[in-house]
């Protein structure tokens, strides 16, 4: 490994499990958008942040408590002249037991100073280790492993906000009752796959919503009732000029029987949907039943399939 390649290491007082796991949650901690399994040796990830981002990344190792390696399989930076700067470098975390906490040492194997990119990049890895995936981390527990999200949007988090209390807009236009006031209770359902009625529990305006799901039926489980219980919260924060929305499924976890296919859905409902009505004014919400339902079924999200 060459000693230039750029490293930083942290100290958490979580389990070198607990660090792994977190580690895992990519959508936890790096904001952009994911798809694909990040947890699973062999298996492939992209990442994209907006048009300046993209890469492909193969987890190459995968050492449960220790180790994980991403091999960058492809990549475009746009704002350098050799936009595959990245390609076949590799990210490296090391994790490991220090005088009663865990160490976790990152490192950008060919992320060296010999590359434009490296001054933004180094950067930009320094926050999200050090800052994001610390305190993603310090917020882990055994019990906790909720479903986690988080990107980052050219818009105020005024319309942030405004944009996640109009759920038709990004969810589903099957939506009964208010979205936006506090205390209001509503209505959702997805054909005959899935119904839940919520009640809006916390509502700071720019800074944070939450959702406590009151009743809920899945047809595709053996606990129908899965999420009955479970609270979705989104917070809020400004980043510079940006705005950050981190939305958390509490109660999302996945010893439940739904998870995989809940979790690809929220990836697309907010990581996609939700981020193009704050971006564009425009989501990809569920259609409602009557309004071109065939028409959604041969364009529905990828997750439905």
């Amino acid at each position: 490994m060459k000693k230039q390649d750029f490293t930083t290491t942290i100290l958490v007082d979580q389990t070198p499990k607990q660090a792994f796991d977190a580690i895992n949650n990519v959508r936890g901690w790096w904001s952009g958008e994911i798809e694909g399994p990040t947890d699973e040796p062999g298996k492939e990830f992209t990442y994209r942040y907006k048009e300046f981002h993209y890469s492909k990344h193969k987890v190459t190792e995968f050492i449960p408590d220790k180790k994980i390696v991403w091999l960058i399989t492809k990549s475009t930076l746009n704002f350098v002249k050799d936009k595959n700067e990245w390609i076949d470098t590799k990210i490296i975390f090391d994790v490991s037991e220090k005088e009663g906490k865990t160490q976790i040492r990152f490192t950008h194997e060919g992320l060296t100073p010999q590359l434009e990119c490296f001054d933004a990049c180094s950067n930009a890895w320094t926050g999200y280790i050090t800052d994001s995936l610390r305190k993603f981390i310090a917020s882990a527990s055994p019990e906790d492993q909720s479903f986690t999200t988080t990107f980052v949007v050219d818009k105020s988090p005024q319309q942030a906000f405004d944009a996640i209390n109009n759920p038709r807009g990004w969810w589903s236009e099957d939506i009964e009752g208010n979205t936006d006031r506090l205390q209001s209770e509503f209505d959702y359902h997805f054909q005959e796959v899935h119904r839940c009625r919520i009640r809006i529990v916390e509502l700071v305006p720019s800074q944070k919503v939450v959702w406590l799901v009151l009743d809920n039926y899945f047809n595709f489980t053996e606990n129908k009732n899965e999420w009955k219980g479970t609270k979705m919260i989104y917070e809020i924060t400004k980043k510079g000029a940006q705005t950050e929305v981190r939305f958390t499924h509490h109660g999302l976890i996945p010893e439940e029987e739904c998870y995989a296919i809940c979790n690809k859905a929220w990836n697309y409902y907010v990581s996609t949907s939700l981020y193009n009505l704050i971006a564009t004014g425009k989501g990809g919400p569920n259609v409602a039943e009557g309004n071109d339902f065939e028409k959604q079924r041969e364009d529905r999200p990828a997750w439905q399939n």
